[in-house]
């Protein structure tokens, strides 16, 4: 046995077998139970990329749903790595023929032979590569095309903002002009789906050369971890560069509205994970939470409506809640979004 077999993760769900292999597998593995494939999916979707389990080890149900979680995990950028290993209470051709079309690493029938089973999860976990790499990250469609039908969505709802909302833009665009020196219009560059970088673009609603004033700010960072290590995201409590009519547009999202022109000319969507700046994304890019790239990327998301604006937000919260939108985008949820959106625009915190 290879030294480092107590580092080997497994996450193991079984309502036959539980009581005849946990105490083995305790004995030489890391083990993560969950009761059923519906906890396994909750489970694998809070981790990390580098917490990711080594092993699933997986019990074949009645109904063979386990063969469509095999499938989920095949068709995963994040997840195809890993080893899974099938039990079955009984031999079965239909079974084998099935483990055999999903690929599965190995196929155990009743009586399972113990040492054998942790012998063999050894073996692959030794032989096989698990996690995926970050260059797999590499290979995320850059060229990420938002489906028809959302894009469609986009188009009319950000050109018919656009159209209705120009005589505000108009007065917006002069009361900064004439408030404080510099462009109206800020534009940065911004990362978003597939680590796509593209030009975004903001009413400015902070004092000229406010990014050099950045690293001086750092004990105002929202986001700042208890540990003094430096945060991956940046949200200034009452930031000190912001202007006055800068504070206004702020608290109402209106220093927002020029991103409507990102959706509209595709480089974002109306509903995604918020496009982050270059320095914030560089820090993700090595780290284990890169898997919120692998979502669209928008103008509103599910952390602005559910926790934006409130102080005790952690910066860990932020990521799971990127993380889980990245996994479970959808039509209907994007609409719930929606709604919630303008409510939820109304910042009480000034972060």
């Amino acid at each position: 046995m290879i030294d480092s077999q107590n580092s080997i993760a497994i996450l193991f769900s079984s309502s036959s077998f539980g009581n005849e292999l946990l105490p083995k597998l305790n004995s030489t593995f890391n083990v993560h139970a969950e009761p059923d494939i519906n906890a396994l999916e909750a489970y694998l979707k809070e981790q990390s990329l580098f917490n990711l389990p080594d092993v699933i080890l997986l019990e074949v149900d009645d109904d063979h749903e386990c063969f469509n979680f095999i499938k989920s995990i095949k068709s995963s950028a994040l997840l195809k790595g890993l080893v899974i290993v099938l039990l079955s209470p009984k031999r079965s051709e239909e079974i084998r023929q099935l483990a055999m079309k999903h690929k599965v690493n190995d196929l155990y029938v009743s009586p399972i032979p113990l040492n054998d089973l942790c012998e063999r999860i050894i073996f692959l976990v030794k032989f096989k590569l698990i996690k995926p790499q970050l260059a797999d990250l590499s290979q995320v469609d850059y060229t990420y095309e938002i489906p028809f039908p959302k894009r469609l969505f986009d188009i009319f709802v950000s050109g018919s903002a656009l159209l209705f909302l120009s005589p505000l833009l108009l007065i917006v665009a002069l009361i900064i002009r004439l408030e404080s020196k510099g462009a109206v219009i800020f534009k940065s560059k911004r990362v978003g789906t597939g680590y796509r970088v593209f030009d975004f673009y903001k009413f400015r609603s902070m004092r000229s050369g406010a990014s050099a004033e950045l690293q001086d700010l750092s004990d105002l960072n929202q986001y700042k971890s208890e540990d003094d290590q430096k945060s991956i995201f940046v949200k200034l409590k009452n930031d000190p560069r912001i202007t006055k009519f800068g504070q206004f547009i702020r608290t109402y999202s209106i220093d927002e509205l020029p991103q409507l022109f990102n959706v509209f000319i595709g480089d974002m969507s109306l509903v995604g994970n918020r496009p982050l700046p270059l320095y914030e994304a560089e820090m993700l890019t090595s780290n284990e939470w890169s898997m919120r790239f692998l979502g669209p990327a928008g103008l509103t998301g599910l952390w602005q409506v559910s926790r934006r604006g409130k102080a005790d937000m952690s910066e860990r919260e932020r990521k799971r809640l990127d993380n889980f939108y990245a996994q479970n985008h959808s039509f209907w949820l994007d609409l719930k979004i929606l709604m919630k959106t303008l409510p939820a625009a109304v910042q009480k915190e000034k972060v």
